[in-house]
């Protein structure tokens, strides 16, 4: 594992840990697995143990690049927090830096290909949560985020993978950037929308209100691009389906090795009930 400065903002210094295959060759060019935290924005850190565990288990298992990153955490510290006090102008804006981190950290990447045995073809952009929210922006919300996009017109993602996130407006997903995606989501989350709703379910009189396209609005307009996507929804399920699924890991995987790799077109969606609390 090597660790990198991808950029320095203020008082917030970034960086990533990158991990390799043990056994690389100095020609080979590998896909990457570029992850983002979750945290509400406010706390959390790139060397999570889960979000650790997965970038390392990419890199042995499946012959990856695994790249956990930290990103400027804007609300933290805030005493309006990020749910229904936060203003809609201030979770735009967070939204929009976290995506601006989020590519910038990819352009890192792909300005180091060479060095680090990158295909840049093969960037896959994830995140959990807020982390999902972060790269589901940077990846389909680039013209509405974004004032200089010629800055990132080296920078193209292959593939999505996300668990619990959303996008200001899934429309803004079109044939030029609709890329093979997969989605972790509850019926019943009661923070990121699982269709379209308003961010942690506020009010329209509160100032936090914000509609937000989650998972399901985001694969209803990937469906009707005839655009691959894994879609596992759990019903009744609520924000604690935005951990990362350890157990899909290699049927996740697979789905990218053949739609990425391969040019195939899959598209599945998969409904589970939530696990019943036993006592």
């Amino acid at each position: 594992m090597e660790t990198y400065i991808y950029a320095i903002k203020g008082m917030d210094t970034l960086r990533m840990d990158v991990f390799s295959p043990k056994k690389i060759k100095k020609a080979d060019r590998l896909p990457v697995l570029l992850w983002m935290h979750g945290g509400g924005f406010s706390g959390n850190n790139r060397f999570d143990i889960a979000d650790n565990k997965l970038v390392k288990y990419v890199a042995k298992d499946h012959n990856y690049i695994g790249v956990s990153i930290d990103y400027r955490l804007l609300r933290k510290g805030k005493a309006t927090g990020f749910g229904c006090d936060c203003s809609k102008d201030e979770k735009l804006e967070t939204f929009k830096q976290a995506a601006i981190d989020f590519l910038d950290a990819a352009q890192f990447l792909v300005e180091r290909a060479d060095e680090l045995h990158i295909d840049t073809s093969k960037l896959i952009a994830g995140g959990s949560s807020a982390g999902a929210e972060g790269s589901l922006n940077a990846v389909f919300m680039r013209d509405y985020f974004i004032d200089d996009k010629s800055k990132y017109e080296n920078v193209s993602f292959a593939g999505v993978f996300s668990c619990a996130g959303a996008v200001v407006d899934a429309s803004y997903i079109t044939y030029e950037n609709a890329i093979p995606s997969v989605f972790f989501h509850g019926t019943d989350d009661q923070l990121v929308p699982f269709g379209s709703a308003s961010h942690h379910h506020c009010e329209p009189t509160k100032d936090g209100y914000l509609i937000l396209d989650g998972s399901s609005e985001i694969a209803t307009q990937l469906e009707n691009l005839e655009t691959s996507f894994y879609f596992n929804i759990v019903k009744g399920g609520q924000h604690e389906i935005s951990a990362i699924p350890f157990l899909e890991l290699d049927k996740i995987f697979n789905f990218f090795e053949r739609t990425i790799i391969n040019n195939e077109i899959i598209q599945t969606k998969i409904i589970k009930d939530k696990p019943s609390i036993k006592n």
